[in-house]
């Protein structure tokens, strides 16, 4: 299975439905290794506030076996999800729970809001962007009600992944507390 298949299932909610289990992306073990030129470092930052949990105890396995990407996800604390980088909005999905970004830096990072969210169809959410916008780090995306989602939704932990891995040589991943639009989350080497 692709990660566009996998991520598109993600969308639509069809992980539930028992996607198969899928190894960690050639990058997670250290493929991308041997390439030439000088490797610089790229900042993700938190695209909400909350504090930082591991992406393999997210309860979705898609994103626990690090099917469409590796990187975190966020328990939140906030009402706004914004941009994590500089970058343009790639696609925001009708139902307002999920949307990629292309970075400045060519990293293609997506931010899904909790689990299973996809059957709300848009309750709690609200967009503010639109697809194709120029986005600034810390630039609101979409608005959330938070206690209505933590009453309705399988999960509110927000998985932050950067999808294509390959074009990394190495990920580091941070931990804490994390305040929208300030905190790093992800430090991805690129060469």
């Amino acid at each position: 299975m692709s990660r566009r298949t996998a991520l598109a299932a993600v969308i639509t909610g069809a992980a539930a439905a028992g996607l198969p289990h899928a190894p960690a992306l050639a990058s997670d073990r250290g493929a991308a290794a041997g390439r030439n030129g000088a490797a610089h470092t790229v900042d993700i930052y938190a695209p909400l506030s909350g504090e930082i949990v591991s992406i393999e105890d997210v309860p979705d396995v898609v994103f626990a076996e690090k099917i469409v990407g590796d990187g975190i996800a966020i328990a939140p604390s906030g009402s706004a999800i914004v941009a994590p980088a500089d970058g343009t909005i790639g696609k925001i999905f009708d139902t307002d729970h999920a949307f990629s970004i292309e970075t400045d830096s060519g990293l293609e990072l997506f931010v899904h809001f909790g689990i299973d969210t996809v059957e709300l169809k848009g309750e709690g959410f609200r967009r503010v962007a639109e697809e194709g916008q120029r986005v600034t780090r810390g630039d609101t995306i979409i608005e959330v009600d938070l206690a209505l989602l933590e009453e309705k939704a399988k999960s509110t932990l927000t998985p932050v992944v950067i999808s294509n891995m390959d074009a990394l040589t190495g990920l580091t991943k941070l931990s804490g507390p994390v305040t929208a639009g300030r905190s790093v989350i992800l430090r991805a080497t690129k060469e």
